[in-house]
C-alpha cells in the first residue's frame, strides 16, 4: 500500500492528460455535471468539486445512490466513475442518465461500464487496472480534472505539475517512521478520530475517514465548518472522561481557509482544552487550493497507514466487505440503458 501511495504523483499528471487527451469538447455554456460514483471512486468528484465551486461556473455533484435526482437531465452531463467497472450503484445511473437523453462520460479500468460505454458510442477514460480503488486516487483525481479543465479561466496543467513536484519533494520525510503522518498517528493513539475542516475541504475530510476506516480498519467520522458550530458542538460542551480517552479531534489546517471561521474555531479549540479532549492540527503547507488538496491526500493516507502499523493491522484487505457482497449477493442487478443489456458480473467496488 505504502508503494502504491508514492505514485501518487505521478497518477495525477498521467491522469491529467488521459482527460485532457480523450475527453470530447465541452458543449458552450455547460452548467451541470453529475459524478456517479461510490466509495474509493467517487471521492474524486468530491476533491473536484471543492475547486470547480470556487474557481468555476460549473454546477458540479455528486450522486452515491442508484438513483439520480429528479432535475438531473439533458443537456447535463453525467461522469460515470467506477475503478472495477462493475459497481452497482453506478451501473444504474449510467443507464438512467442514457434514459434522459443525457450525454455520458465513463471513466473505468473497465468491466461493465466499459463494455456498455463502448456499445453505447459513449467517450471511455480509461483507468489502469491492479490494486484496490482508494489507490488510484491520484489518476482518478487527475483524470476528472482533466475532463472538466476547459472549464477553468486557465488551465491547470502548470499548477498541477508544480503540486505534483512539490509533493514528490516532500514524500521521503512524509514518509518516515517519523514524519508528520507517524507523529500524528501517536498522538491519536488507539482513539476514534473526528477530522474537522472547512467547506473547500470537505472531500478531503472525507478522504481521511474512509482512508482510515479501510486501511487501519477502524471508525471514524468528519465534521464540516461551520455547520458543527450548529450542531456538533453541544456534544463536545459534554465531552467527559471517557471522550478524553476514546475520541480525538484533527483539524485541517490551511492558510486558504475562510476568516470568517476562525474565532468559533478558536472558541471550539479552547471548548477542546477545557474537556481534555485530545486536539491535533494538521499544517497543510501549500498556498495553493489545488496543492493543498493533494498534500492533504498523501498526509491523511499515510496517517491510516501509521494507525494501521501501530494496531498490526494489513491495511491492503477489505475482508467486510467482500463478506457483505457474498452475503447479499452483489447488489441487486443494475437496469439496462436502451442500448445495453443487464449487467452479468458481480459487483466489486
Amino acid at each position: 500500500m505504502l508503494a502504491l501511495m508514492a505514485e501518487l504523483p505521478t497518477q495525477l499528471k498521467n491522469g491529467f492528460r488521459e482527460g485532457t487527451e480523450q475527453t470530447p469538447p465541452l458543449p458552450p455554456g455547460l452548467r451541470q455535471v453529475t459524478v456517479a460514483g461510490m466509495g474509493g471512486s467517487a471521492i474524486a468528484g468530491d476533491l473536484v468539486t471543492s475547486l470547480t465551486s470556487a474557481e468555476t461556473e460549473l454546477d458540479l455533484q455528486v450522486v452515491r445512490s442508484y438513483e439520480l435526482p429528479r432535475p438531473i437531465r439533458a443537456p447535463g452531463w453525467l461522469v460515470a466513475i467506477s475503478y472495477s467497472g462493475n459497481t452497482q450503484e453506478t451501473l444504474h445511473a449510467y443507464a438512467e442518465a442514457g434514459r434522459r437523453g443525457m450525454p455520458r462520460l465513463a471513466i473505468t479500468s473497465g468491466g461493465e461500464l466499459g463494455e456498455r460505454a463502448a456499445r453505447d458510442g459513449v467517450p471511455i477514460l480509461a483507468v489502469p487496472s491492479g490494486g484496490p480503488p482508494r489507490a488510484w486516487v491520484g489518476f482518478l483525481l487527475g483524470t476528472l480534472l482533466g475532463a472538466l479543465d476547459a472549464a477553468f479561466p486557465r488551465s491547470n496543467e502548470a499548477r498541477l505539475k508544480e503540486a505534483a513536484q512539490e509533493l514528490s519533494a516532500r514524500w521521503p520525510e512524509l514518509a518516515e517512521e517519523g514524519g508528520l503522518p507517524a507523529r500524528l498517528a501517536a498522538a491519536v493513539g488507539a482513539r476514534l478520530p473526528t477530522i474537522c475542516a472547512e467547506p473547500s475541504l470537505a472531500g478531503l475530510a472525507r478522504r481521511w475517514k474512509t482512508q482510515v476506516e479501510e486501511n487501519a480498519k477502524r471508525g471514524a467520522t468528519f465534521e464540516i465548518l461551520p455547520e458543527m458550530f450548529h450542531n456538533a458542538v453541544v456534544g463536545w460542551d459534554r465531552a467527559g472522561v471517557l471522550d478524553r480517552s476514546s475520541r480525538a479531534l484533527l483539524f485541517l489546517d490551511w492558510s486558504g481557509s475562510l476568516p470568517q471561521i476562525r474565532p468559533r474555531r478558536e472558541y471550539l479549540m479552547g471548548l477542546l482544552q477545557e474537556r481534555k479532549v485530545p486536539v491535533v492540527h494538521v499544517p497543510l503547507a501549500s498556498l495553493d487550493h489545488l496543492g493543498a488538496i493533494l498534500e492533504g491526500i498523501a498526509v491523511g493516507d499515510l496517517f491510516s497507514l501509521a494507525l494501521a502499523r501501530q494496531d498490526g493491522i494489513d491495511p491492503m484487505p477489505t475482508e467486510a466487505i467482500d463478506r457483505m457482497k457474498a452475503a447479499t449477493g452483489g447488489g441487486a442487478p443494475a437496469a439496462p440503458s436502451k442500448r445495453s443489456r443487464p449487467a452479468r458480473k458481480r459487483a466489486t467496488r
